[in-house]
């Protein structure tokens, strides 16, 4: 702010106008001025005294004032001059001042506002320090928290490292491209390798070979599915330990649910499967012992029994004849308890099967009643059996397991009636042309079953408690077993009893009727042109002696390829076409003969040992009829006839061959029927040279079957198996050709753990069956 400037005083002007007109000039004006104010003075002062005006008075005064007036004047304007120069350069200092005074206020105002802005920044520091400090604070805690967090986590990482670490399991974890990027200390045992030595590291520089590469191949399959897998496989540690572990291999991810690989987890279960076997071999070493016990007592037994029964057709008193009956029915009773006793074994293995044969109903029925009729006259019970008609004379079932099923209730039936009378009801009712339903209706009348014990009879080791009824003991198992073979039959049991009234069991199966034997057929037509497609030599040479024996002409083709180029080079009236062939399928060789039309006018006859399919599997693969191995002569004459009996194939020349007897009963390890039929059509010396063929051949097939077995190969094990089939049912070996199926049933659910028992059957079968069947046949007389 500028300071107002004072009105300038008459000094100043005074002395602006010295300075403005000059010294001279105003020096002449003062002497002038001062020399008329010296005369006006003089003359007033004259004047007023009343003096006397002179001229000397003026004269002197003006003289003086001349003399003196220019020096005061000078001395003064200079003064006044020089006052002025201080006054002018006082001004101008005032002026600079001023400057000088507003450049002050600009600069006060500057530093005000400097001061303000730096103030302002102090605050706005203050502020910002307080931010920082309020952002240190937080940091500090931040990382107070952190520290504490990564504390905890590094004591979780590593108590969690310790627990893997401490675990007796096997964990290790690999990346994507398959390489170890982690495990414990086990998977160190194994590998022989610290943790940092396997980083990096595939299975396969880890690894044998073979182990590697399973484990890449299970890996594989976890990172292409995405999904967890469980496998056992043996693992053999770095001190040559072997261990059996359970690994459980599964994909792992990253908090963005970015996979990192697969983790695995193994379990050694080297202990328990030690106790699995162990409980195996146990239970391996009961079924031994009571197939052992079994056999040891069956046969003093069947000597009591044959002997006995015997006894009882020879000229005795009515009281021997009593006794000898007794002791008949007793061994009958003693040899169904070994039957339920082995039967409850198998079960509890799960090793029954059911094994159907032909079952002649009028001989099956009269054989159960003639052995009651004994038990339930030892009690003075009346026993009578019926038969409602129609019956099928014969019928597919497992006649052992029936007849031990009906013994087992009738049997109880009889033990459980102290008087009256004990009945046996058969009937059946036919629902299609080939299968029927029997009812088998046993009835007593005994002391009958509580209504609230119905339910429970059937379990097992359960037996029914009567306070007034003691005198009839036993196992519990016999209706058990009874209610479980009934059910493996596909059949069911009913049971309904009133308290000393008697009880009604009825049991219903359903069966195949059989077709009965007749006279046998003629064949009408011979000189047929044949091609018989077979791998097997002993098959080939029986189907072709029975053959050439029917008047046929055999041509034989042991490859499927083989069968296809002969067929293209020669014509055949009939093509016998085994299924199961070591390059193709027999139903490969008929489409590939179907398809290129060699064979428009050619029946094709499947030949198969496969019972599971049925007829019209095979005719809609192309087939015109099928023939069941081991071959039969009366199949082949009924096949024969229906495809060329109309056709103009009839050979004047009829070939007669004389019919055989059989001196003694066949043991129940050949197939009699067979061999019956093969003696009588191609002879007894072809039979033989059969045999040899088979005991020739047969060692070399044992042996690629137990190569195949240790190797862990099913599929060639099943081959094996059905070539031995093959061969045994060629010469009529039934026992061997019923192990051997087993043994081919790779489907079956609990192969792998039967195979080994099977495989020691099948070895054991030959080793004795063989030379029962040589011993058989050299002890029939044919009459050629």
């Amino acid at each position: 702010m500028f300071l107002k400037q004072p009105p300038e005083s008459w000094a100043i002007k005074f002395a602006q106008f010295i300075d403005k007109m000059g010294t001279v000039k105003v020096s002449i004006l003062f002497v002038a001025f001062t020399l008329f104010f010296t005369i006006v003075g003089s003359y007033i002062i004259r004047a007023s005294f009343g003096s006397d005006i002179e001229l000397d008075d003026f004269i002197s005064a003006i003289v003086l004032t001349l003399i003196s007036a220019p020096w005061v004047l000078y001395f003064f304007s200079e003064l006044i001059k020089q006052l002025e120069h201080s006054r002018i350069n006082l001004e101008e200092a005032v002026s600079q001042l001023e400057r000088l005074r507003r450049h002050d206020v600009i600069l006060n105002r500057e530093l005000q506002n400097n001061i303000r802005q730096l103030n302002y920044e102090i605050e706005q520091r203050k502020n910002a320090q307080l931010e920082r400090e309020k952002m240190y604070t937080e940091l500090e805690r931040q990382i107070k928290e952190k520290s504490e967090q990564e504390l905890e986590a590094r004591r979780l990482s590593t108590l969690t490292r310790s627990i893997i670490d401490a675990s007796p399991d096997l964990i290790y974890y690999r990346n994507e491209e398959g390489r170890f990027a982690g495990c414990n200390k086990v998977a160190e045992q194994l590998t022989g390798k610290t943790e940092e030595e396997l980083f990096g590291l595939t299975p396969h520089e880890v690894y044998d070979e073979d182990l590697a590469s399973q484990v890449v191949a299970s890996d594989q399959q976890v990172l292409e599915s995405n999904t967890s897998i469980t496998e056992e496989l043996w693992l053999r540690f770095a001190d040559d330990r072997k261990r059996y572990y359970e690994m459980r291999k599964v994909p792992f991810y990253d908090g963005d649910g970015h996979r990192l690989g697969l983790l695995a987890f193994g379990r050694d279960m080297t202990d328990r499967r030690r106790s699995q076997q162990a409980i195996e071999q146990a239970s391996k070493d009961k079924t031994k012992f009571i197939a052992t016990i079994s056999h040891e007592l069956r046969t003093p037994l069947n000597g009591i029994v044959g002997l006995s029964r015997m006894l009882r057709d020879t000229d005795l008193s009515t009281e021997q004849f009593e006794w000898v009956s007794t002791i008949y029915a007793s061994a009958i009773t003693l040899g169904n308890i070994f039957n339920d006793i082995i039967d409850l074994d198998k079960l509890d293995r799960d090793k029954v099967e059911i094994q159907l044969k032909t079952v002649n109903s009028a001989n099956f029925i009269s054989e159960i009643a003639s052995i009651i009729r004994l038990l339930a006259a030892d009690k003075n019970l009346k026993f009578e059996h019926s038969v409602v008609e129609p019956l099928p004379m014969a019928f597919e079932a497992d006649g052992t397991r029936l007849r031990q099923v009906l013994w087992n209730m009738l049997y109880n039936a009889v033990k459980f009636t102290q008087k009256g009378s004990v009945s046996l009801h058969v009937a059946s009712e036919q629902v299609s042309p080939t299968q029927a339903l029997m009812r088998f209706t046993i009835q007593d009348t005994g002391i009958g079953i509580p209504k609230k014990e119905l339910d429970k009879i059937f379990a097992m080791y359960y037996q029914v408690q009567r306070d007034d009824f003691q005198s009839a003991t036993g196992t519990g198992i016999g209706l058990a077993i009874c209610k479980q073979m009934v059910d493996k039959m596909g059949g069911e049991i009913q049971v309904n009893s009133e308290l000393n009234v008697g009880t009604c069991f009825e049991i219903t199966l359903p069966v195949t009727i059989s077709e009965q034997r007749r006279e046998s057929e003629e064949l009408k037509v011979a000189g047929l042109n044949i091609l018989l497609v077979e791998d097997i030599e002993l098959n080939v040479m029986v189907a072709k002696a029975l053959l050439e024996k029917l008047g046929q002409h055999v041509s034989v083709a042991m490859t499927g390829q083989a069968a296809i180029d002969m067929v293209k080079e020669h014509d055949y009236d009939l093509i016998l076409l085994d299924i199961q062939l070591p390059d193709m399928t027999g139903f490969d060789v008929a489409k590939t003969l179907l398809d290129e039309d060699l064979v428009l006018h050619t029946p094709i006859v499947a030949l198969t040992a496969n019972v599971i399919k049925t007829r019209e599997e095979y005719l809609q693969n192309g087939m015109d009829d099928v023939i069941a191995k081991p071959i039969k002569k009366s199949r082949v004459i009924k096949v024969f006839n229906e495809l060329f009996a109309d056709e103009n194939l009839l050979d004047s020349s009829e070939t007669v061959v004389d019919k055989v007897e059989i001196k003694e009963s066949a043991p129940k390890v050949i197939d009699a029927e067979l061999l019956t039929m093969l003696i009588d059509t191609i002879g007894e010396s072809m039979v033989f040279a059969s045999l040899n063929v088979f005991q020739d051949k047969i060692p070399e097939y044992m042996e690629l079957l137990r190569d195949s077995l240790t190797a862990e190969d099913k599929d060639e094990v099943c081959s094996q198996a059905h070539k031995i089939k093959g061969a045994a049912g060629s010469v009529g070996l039934s026992r061997v050709q019923s192990t051997a199926n087993q043994i081919q049933q790779g489907d079956h659910p609990a192969w792998w753990e039967n195979v080994h028992d099977w495989v020691e059957q099948l070895d054991m079968a030959i080793q004795q069956d063989v030379d029962v069947l040589s011993a058989w046949l050299k002890e029939q007389q044919v009459d050629d």
